[in-house]
């Protein structure tokens, strides 16, 4: 069993400041610190230079700052020191000029409180720099991320095979999540999205009142996150009664594209290439209007990371990047079809980590009696 390489996180950030313009950093993004030091708490932020790495937080954390980090040094404050002060003593003790900051998590009013306190160097806005980091992932990253598909998939299977026509929406999601937890997991790695029929048609569903028997589909997209705080994220549909001609097209069109674009990946190969396989394949069946989202994204401690397959991603697939592949058609009122698995880029292409069976025979389901 590997463990997390903080100390090599941190040193490659630290080379990547100088290509951004500057001496230091303050990371604020809760994920990224969790990445660069493995404290799971809040409220704590990061100052990263050459010489200096300090985790600047409150009182509330003490001991498990020292429990969880108790190599670096670190700055703690109470309730009559607000971290705009604690940060612009870090800076002023350190020596920054530039310091950069995350713009894509630092808000307006945080950047304005830092501005008026911090007198001895400039802000800077930066993004992406850790982002960049972590969209390849190492091989305990990996382990973590292969544990969180083995839990969603131990969850899935007993839904499917407790099914019940008088289950709403809102049991099975209840129902999927007890099951990962008792296999493990902390809890689902996001709020998992459960449709029947016409809620199955919307992408970001939430579970409801309808009953699994109100339609002959059941779309389920869940996930499981570890006690690592990495996640998992797959979609299946169900046929759970008459399947008409039209839900079978539909399905075997999805499929059809979700497996195409899965045989596409490599290193190399742009994202948008990727996403155009797939979109090309639902457009020629007629269904490119019920196809709008990109096909996939990147994972780990969030459930969205910065890799984006989409018809406008200008980036690159690399080893150690992993994704999610999901086209999915919508059809407003009907049903949704998405199909969606986790694809590891490996050297030579690619892996799929997840196995649930996806054949339009093995989306049929009976009831449990």
């Amino acid at each position: 069993m590997s463990s997390p390489n903080y100390v090599g996180r941190r040193n490659k950030l630290a080379k990547a400041l100088k290509e951004a313009g500057v001496d230091s950093i303050l990371v604020s993004g809760v994920s990224n610190v969790r990445y660069l030091t493995g404290f799971t708490g809040d409220s704590t932020w990061l100052f990263l230079s050459k010489t200096d790495t300090i985790l600047i937080s409150d009182s509330r954390y003490t001991t498990q700052l020292k429990n969880e980090c108790g190599e670096l040094k670190v700055d703690i404050r109470d309730a009559k020191r607000p971290m705009s002060v604690a940060v612009a003593d870090v800076v002023k003790k350190s020596k920054a000029r530039n310091v950069g900051f995350e713009s894509d998590h630092l808000t307006v009013a945080q950047h304005q409180n830092l501005s008026e306190k911090i007198e001895t160097a400039t802000l800077v806005p930066t993004s992406g720099l850790t982002e960049r980091l972590r969209e390849i992932k190492d091989s305990w990253e990996l382990e973590q991320i292969k544990e969180a598909v083995r839990l969603a998939e131990r969850g899935i299977a007993v839904v499917r095979s407790s099914l019940r026509p008088n289950q709403t929406e809102r049991d099975v999601r209840y129902t999927l999540e007890a099951a990962m937890r008792s296999f493990g997991a902390t809890g689902p790695g996001f709020e998992p999205i459960v449709g029947v029929g016409p809620t199955a048609a919307l992408p970001h569903a939430h579970a409801g009142d309808l009953l699994v028997s109100d339609s002959p589909v059941l779309l389920v997209d869940w996930g499981a996150e570890t006690r690592s705080g990495y996640r998992s994220d797959l979609t299946r549909v169900f046929f759970t009664g008459k399947i008409t001609k039209q839900m079978e097209t539909v399905y075997r069109t999805v499929l059809k594209a979700h497996q195409a674009a899965i045989a596409a990946i490599k290193p190399g190969v742009e994202c948008r290439v990727v996403d155009g396989i797939a979109r090309k394949i639902i457009a020629d069946a007629g269904f490119d209007k019920y196809f709008g989202h990109g096909l996939g994204h990147g994972f780990g401690l969030d459930i969205h990371e910065s890799v984006r397959m989409s018809p406008i991603s200008e980036q690159v697939f690399e080893t150690g990047m992993v994704v999610t592949v999901e086209p999915g058609i919508y059809l407003p009122g009907k049903f949704g079809v998405r199909i969606e698995d986790d694809i590891l880029v490996t050297n030579d292409g690619h892996e799929v980590l997840s196995s649930v069976p996806r054949e339009f025979d093995d989306a049929v389901v009976e009831f449990l009696a």
